[in-house]
């Protein structure tokens, strides 16, 4: 990323400070929630019954910072096999339709996801770690769904 992108999203940390990023459930689980943008959707989340029956639930906010998140944890929790992908697009970054492309075409061989429109989408996770995203995760496009009840009838 650059110096000018870098001091923004610094300035953007101070001014709307975002504390909620996510919350562990049932360890034993085998379904991920990604709630992109939506803070009501992931408080919904943790704050119901539900949170007992999935592993985690979390925004994803970057094309690159959190999708790397997202691929570490896969590959240190092998039980989750799903991440049920909902809420709002993050505006600017598409950070779900990133992962997405990730999902499908991998990166190139400067880390960048193939076919991605977000503007910094480069990954520092490695190759094998995302091919293990890429054959054991199973993606479930509610991109822009923010109705709660809908979502849980997926789980």
């Amino acid at each position: 990323m650059n110096a000018i992108g870098e001091a923004i999203g610094e300035l953007c940390k101070a001014i709307l400070p975002i504390n909620e990023e996510f919350y562990l459930g049932n360890s034993k689980s085998s379904v991920a929630i990604c709630t992109l943008s939506s803070i009501d959707l992931l408080k919904n989340f943790a704050n119901s019954k539900i949170l007992n029956e999935i592993s985690i639930v979390g925004r994803l906010l970057s094309e690159n910072k959190g999708i790397d998140s997202i691929i570490k944890y896969v590959n240190k929790n092998p039980q989750v096999n799903s991440i049920i992908v909902c809420g709002k697009e993050v505006w600017g970054h598409k950070s779900g339709h990133s992962l997405f492309e990730l999902h499908k075409n991998g990166v190139d061989q400067n880390n960048k996801i193939i076919n991605s429109t977000s503007p910094d989408p480069y990954l520092t996770v490695s190759k094998s770690e995302i091919k293990y995203f890429q054959e054991n995760i199973k993606l479930v496009n509610m991109i822009n769904q923010t109705d709660f009840k809908l979502i849980l009838e997926q789980i």
